[in-house]
């Protein structure tokens, strides 16, 4: 089996808009993965296709002999964009490999530890959050700042979440699980005392309560002594990207992202790693459908899985699939079909296909009160 072409499509979102990709092969069996990037489409896009060069006329089910193409005969290595590339072309290659030998991914990856998978949602505010527990949900995450239109108040990140949340806790019952992302916009002292005003209110975990880039300002967040779960990992890359975080134990779950990091094999392979550690799994999937079958296969295969994020707030999310995961009792069902499980309509994608020439970007910006560019 070799690969004859790779296709590439951006299409269009409300949130995010999605990069999706399809190997096909001489054989006529074709695999489908996702690259998806908020905001910077176009660049995963360019990166798929000079990572396609590397990958003419191989095949597809040396998956991992590949991925070290991609990943070794590039010189450059890391960062999101190529590792959103990388990811689209080995979920494919997955795919692909599940196709040929008439198994589901996870079976591959030795089999599923769970009968099913744990699921949550999003939800803003109180309402939301009934929302999500009358679709069967009984986990949620909410933001941690109070926001407007386009801008932020510092002030409006301790008692107004308080309040928020609380209000949550009241109405909900203690039996929901409730989280908190921070999407890093808080400086330590200032996540510090965020987490202070939640402590007893029973969370899950608290996200990103600081910026990704720098771990010492995550410790001064841990050496806080919190009851709370810390979780990061979303903008974290390729499993050198966790290796400090997770030596120095700065967190109780990671969040790598199957779209950014490098695909099934690398986000596998960075569960593993924090495993060893004893540190929880709950891979960030906020994107397309692609990506979350994709993370529902590693999720039923790793034993220190804690809940997958699903973002299932669009109609097509389900349209554009042949056989969409199914949600029950706010769990995904495991998939029985090979490979991914699912399929994609090219032409449901055509007709919502990105134009980077006449579409507004998804997604928006964050100033502060004087009007300085703030953390989205």
């Amino acid at each position: 089996m070799k690969i004859t072409d790779i296709k590439t499509y951006i299409m269009k979102g409300i949130r995010r808009n999605w990069v999706l990709c399809k190997i096909e092969t001489d054989e006529g069996v074709h695999g489908w993965g996702e690259g998806t990037l908020e905001r910077h489409e176009t660049a995963v896009v360019e990166g798929i296709k000079t990572l396609a060069v590397r990958l003419e006329g191989k095949d597809p089910t040396q998956i991992e002999r590949n991925w070290q193409i991609m990943y070794r005969h590039g010189f450059w290595r890391g960062g999101v964009v190529m590792g959103s590339a990388m990811a689209a072309l080995d979920i494919a290659m997955w795919d692909i490999t599940g196709k040929v030998y008439g198994q589901p991914i996870y079976k591959l990856l030795g089999g599923a530890v769970r009968e099913r998978v744990r699921a949550y949602t999003h939800a803003a505010d109180l309402r939301g959050g009934e929302d999500a527990v009358d679709q069967g949900f009984d986990a949620f995450k909410t933001g941690g700042w109070i926001q407007g239109s386009d801008s932020y108040v510092e002030k409006d990140a301790i008692e107004p979440l308080r309040e928020k949340i609380k209000g949550m806790r009241d109405k909900l019952g203690p039996d929901v699980d409730i989280m908190i992302d921070n999407h890093g916009r808080a400086r330590p002292s200032m996540a510090i005392r965020q987490m202070d005003a939640v402590e007893d209110l029973g969370l899950l975990f608290f996200e990103e309560p600081v910026p990704p880039e720098n771990l010492d300002a995550l410790e001064q967040v841990r050496a806080a002594g919190h009851r709370t779960d810390i979780a990061t990992g979303e903008r974290l890359f390729f499993r050198w990207g966790f290796r400090e975080l997770l030596h120095r134990r700065l967190v109780d779950v990671i969040q790598p992202d199957i779209a950014h990091t490098g695909g099934i094999s690398e986000i596998r392979r960075i569960a593993s790693m924090a495993e060893i550690e004893y540190i929880k799994f709950a891979p960030h999937n906020p994107n397309g459908p692609i990506a979350a079958a994709a993370s529902l296969h590693v999720c039923a295969a790793v034993p220190n899985f804690m809940i997958l994020e699903t973002a299932r707030d669009m109609p097509f999310h389900d349209d554009v699939q042949t056989n969409p995961a199914v949600i029950k009792d706010g769990y995904f069902e495991l998939p029985t079909e090979p490979g991914l499980g699912t399929d994609l309509d090219e032409e449901q994608i055509k007709a919502r296909l990105y134009d980077p020439a006449t579409d507004r970007v998804v997604g928006g910006a964050w100033s502060s009160e004087d009007n300085a560019p703030a953390d989205v």
